[in-house]
């Protein structure tokens, strides 16, 4: 698969969604969504505004990236089926882009080891870790669900640490690192929705795109209707 000249991201898993549009693998512009609204209610109207501001139209766009999680079930559910609606019609591929993976690209540089956490609430965090690279970053713990013990013991000894988890947990990982920690104020950090556009950007070049029918959120922990349901609290990977 030939990389896309257009790629249009988007990132809704987190607290601040946003939307870029990327050429070559570089930004040309990108927006972000106030919360004062849902976002359901003004990504649509945010893509269009974003197009406009670059001098283009949806027709144009070659491809989509979009973070497919973990975060916000509401947000996920709305960015992978806007892209989906988006991208199924003219069957142009999408690149499913780990949250966790842009938000450490985001917070480090290549050589830098960073661990994405975000809270999940009920005293887990989600998280991974990435050993980042001037392409794909390379996963050293995969995307899953931990409570904070478990994951202070799996981080390596040295690594950057980012995310909103990462501050509520700072006192059992600061205790379990010791100096090799270090939390990244969130400020710090480039927005993500660059980051989905580039990683989405890399996969597609490398092959990894997937067809419109194929994209789906990957909650990690499950909605808890369907935790009783099945009787697993937690997602099963994708094989």
């Amino acid at each position: 698969m030939r990389a896309p000249s257009l790629l249009l991201a988007l990132e809704t898993a987190l607290r601040t969604p946003g939307i870029a549009l990327l050429e070559g693998g570089e930004l040309v512009a990108e927006i972000t969504l106030p919360c004062v609204q849902p976002v359901s209610e003004q990504l649509l109207a945010g893509i269009d505004a974003l197009l406009k501001l670059c001098g283009t139209a949806l027709e144009a766009v070659d491809a989509f990236a979009v973070s497919v999680g973990p975060g916000s079930f509401t947000g996920l559910r709305v960015g992978v089926a806007t892209v989906k609606g988006l991208a199924f019609a003219s069957a142009r591929p999408v690149a499913a882009v780990s949250t966790l993976a842009a938000l450490a690209c985001a917070a480090g540089a290549p050589g830098d080891t960073v661990a994405a956490i975000l809270d999940a609430r009920r005293g887990e965090v989600y998280a991974g870790v990435y050993e980042l690279t001037q392409a794909l970053p390379s996963p050293k713990l995969p995307d899953g669900l931990f409570p904070a013990p478990d994951l202070a013991a799996r981080l390596p000894p040295s690594c950057v640490l980012v995310g909103d988890g990462a501050r509520l947990c700072a006192e059992t990982l600061g205790a379990a690192l010791g100096a090799g920690a270090r939390i990244l104020p969130e400020a710090l950090a480039r927005p993500p929705v660059l980051q989905v556009g580039r990683l989405g950007y890399a996969l597609l070049a490398a092959g990894g795109g997937i067809e419109a029918e194929a994209l789906a959120p990957r909650y990690l922990r499950r909605a808890e209707a369907e935790a009783r349901r099945t009787g697993e609290r937690v997602e099963t990977a994708p094989l």
